[in-house]
């Protein structure tokens, strides 16, 4: 990302944690972890477009092939059998499946809101960085359950046309709910059905084998001044 930023002449600073440097640019971009981003935003008078907390429940079975509902970490920790519990817009603590809710981390409190869903298998799910309604770079991000980087992140063209057509078929359908910059991930499931995986902020989402250059387009139009 640093490499492609330079190339355009875009001023580049490394920031640990929330310590900001001294910057006078008219324009600011940032690319930053979700558990950071609200404190900077707010220190470089930034907006920062995210994806609506109830954006995967809104979408019909048919996209997501399992149970989602969006409900409170209270109700969670009443669950019994095994279920994929995730924060919707952070990652505040693990998105995995918690063999019962009492499993779930207890330092967070009860009216959190959290996504729960049936567990699913899924083969290979693929992260595409899209703009203005259309899908712009895309690449595998894990097969299996293990990170694609072994591979170099390479995709069969089916793979990628399949991938990318269904993340274009939820951008041109769920347009009113979808921020114009955005991320969705997609996958196929071990039974062979593609189905939506989430959708997330493009400011802090990884970028596996993405296009760079193309990711800071759509990284750009995801923060504004406020």
């Amino acid at each position: 990302m640093w490499r492609a930023a330079i190339a355009r002449d875009w001023n580049v600073e490394r920031v640990r944690g929330i310590r900001l440097p001294e910057l006078n640019d008219d324009e600011i971009v940032i690319y930053v972890e979700s558990l950071y981003a609200p404190t900077i935003a707010e220190a470089l008078g930034l907006r920062l477009l995210e994806v609506p907390e109830n954006w995967l429940v809104s979408l019909p079975r048919d996209y997501t092939r399992r149970s989602i509902r969006l409900t409170t970490l209270g109700v969670a920790r009443s669950l019994t059998t095994p279920t994929f519990v995730k924060p919707p817009n952070d990652k505040s603590f693990a998105a995995r499946v918690y063999e019962h809710g009492s499993a779930l981390p207890g330092a967070f409190d009860d009216a959190m809101t959290v996504l729960v869903s049936d567990p699913v298998a899924w083969d290979a799910e693929f992260r595409c960085f899209a703009l203005d309604g259309r899908v712009r770079t895309l690449s595998p991000y894990l097969r299996r359950g293990a990170l694609s980087r072994a591979d170099g992140f390479s995709a069969s063209d089916e793979e990628l046309s399949t991938a990318q057509s269904l993340a274009n078929e939820i951008l041109a359908t769920h347009a009113e709910k979808t921020p114009d910059a955005v991320v969705i991930d997609v996958g196929r499931l071990e039974d062979g059905n593609w189905a939506v995986v989430e959708a997330n902020a493009a400011w802090g989402s990884g970028i596996y084998g993405c296009d760079p250059d193309v990711v800071l387009d759509v990284i750009r139009r995801a923060v504004s001044k406020t």
